[in-house]
């Protein structure tokens, strides 16, 4: 006998945007008040507005569930694409463990699928939700830090004498750093392009909200040529018996060649005071670890970031870029996504792909999530494989997949949202 679950999954009226401020708060435990929350949503672009919103009401009209999308242009293999930002997902705590999540990322899902958009992608607070749903994770960043006596670089690291890096608040500089963001955005994948709402929330400096650190500042390399890379930063100081303990938090990094990389890291290990250099996040292959003359000292810990889920099969594979030629049939099972179930075939190379369903046999057989995993090229098939999470019917196929899926340059976002 079948029940019929006391909600329903609609979307919302602009007027219902503090009670879902309130429950994707409250199910996150963040600080942030719901009148922020709404003022903030009520400034996007219709695009990410109001209307990418979704909510789980119960039977009385409460609202016990949410989840929303930014329209993200995000650099992938292949070319920047319109993907699905997943955020702001919660279920009122006395709602939990009821399938509230499950209706509405199925709803989600479809909606996302409609519109014509192929990927979703979001930052897991939990790392065993999302697999369920299709997602997979895609890529990791580097949380690091660094003692400044031991952060000289090469003696061979690329200079430019010529270069200058200045220091001002962050607000003052901030058309400078957009610049150099939109030419890295594009080709770095990850990154999705940042409109000035982006910039607003990045730069905002509310002393309330500092935790005992000093204004957010901005410093800017430039060339000839106009600014190369910047680095937004806060200081905190700290002090002990024997004098200075002072810190550099570096929200982010960001250059445009080797030199623009030697100049702005060599200002951040320069402050005054300053004992120790901390990045909030930086990509597997950031030119810092090469740079420094004693990388072994730079402390880091890998921690997930993007989880990336392929809304309609044929198209996302169809579209990606490929670093050698593959053929494969792919059985795939996704029980929130039934339009990408099936067996396909994936014929890819250097030169473009052609997906179609097909009749054969399968290859391999596995979940979508682990495509979405695969996608951003730096997550291999071999390690399911070899946990026996998914099945490889002919022999070396996954190998083959994995070099063709395969990027050298490591995927990397380092906003979450």
């Amino acid at each position: 006998m079948s029940t019929v679950a006391p909600w329903t999954v609609r979307g919302i009226d602009r007027d219902e945007l503090p009670q879902v401020a309130e429950v994707a708060l409250t199910s996150l435990l963040a600080p942030s008040l719901p009148d922020e929350i709404e003022q903030r949503v009520r400034r996007f672009p219709e695009r990410n507005g109001y209307g990418r919103i979704l909510a789980a009401t119960d039977a009385g009209g409460r609202i016990v569930g949410t989840t929303r999308t930014h329209a993200f242009d995000m650099a992938l293999p292949g070319g920047v694409r319109r993907v699905g930002g997943v955020t702001g997902v919660g279920v009122w705590p006395t709602y939990r463990r009821r399938g509230v999540l499950s209706a509405l990322m199925r709803r989600q899902i479809a909606e996302l699928h409609e519109a014509g958009e192929h990927y979703a992608a979001l930052w897991a607070s939990e790392s065993g939700i999302y697999g369920r749903y299709g997602y997979g994770l895609a890529a990791t960043e580097v949380i690091a830090g660094i003692d400044v006596h031991h952060a000289g670089l090469r003696a061979d690291a690329p200079r430019d004498g010529d270069l200058r890096v200045e220091l001002c608040r962050a607000g003052a500089a901030r058309d400078e750093a957009a610049e150099v963001f939109a030419r890295v955005a594009r080709t770095q994948v990850g990154r999705f392009v940042r409109d000035e709402l982006w910039w607003d929330i990045l730069t905002k400096d509310d002393p309330a909200e500092r935790a005992g650190k000093g204004p957010l500042r901005l410093s800017v390399v430039h060339g000839a040529e106009g600014p190369l890379g910047y680095a937004l930063h806060r200081a905190e100081r700290r002090w002990q018996a024997q004098g200075s303990a002072s810190v550099l938090h570096v929200v982010e990094a960001v250059a445009t060649s080797p030199v623009a990389y030697t100049a702005l890291y060599e200002h951040l290990f320069s402050f005054d005071l300053v004992t120790r250099v901390e990045f909030a996040s930086l990509a597997q292959d950031d030119p810092l670890n090469d740079l420094l003359a004693n990388h072994q000292r730079l402390e880091s810990t890998m921690v997930d970031s993007l989880w990336m889920r392929l809304v309609d099969v044929p198209a996302a594979l169809g579209e990606r870029s490929y670093a050698a030629p593959v053929e494969a049939v792919l059985e795939v099972a996704d029980r929130y996504a039934p339009w990408n179930e099936g067996t396909w075939r994936v014929e890819a190379g250097p030169n473009g792909a052609r997906v179609e369903r097909t009749d054969a046999d399968p290859d391999v057989t596995l979940d979508v999530s682990f495509l979405g995993g695969a996608l951003l090229g730096r997550r291999p098939l071999l390690g399911p494989l070899r946990a026996g999470l998914l099945t490889e019917h002919t022999s070396g196929t996954v190998a083959r997949l994995d070099t063709s899926f395969f990027r050298a340059d490591a995927a990397f976002c380092g906003t979450v949202f």
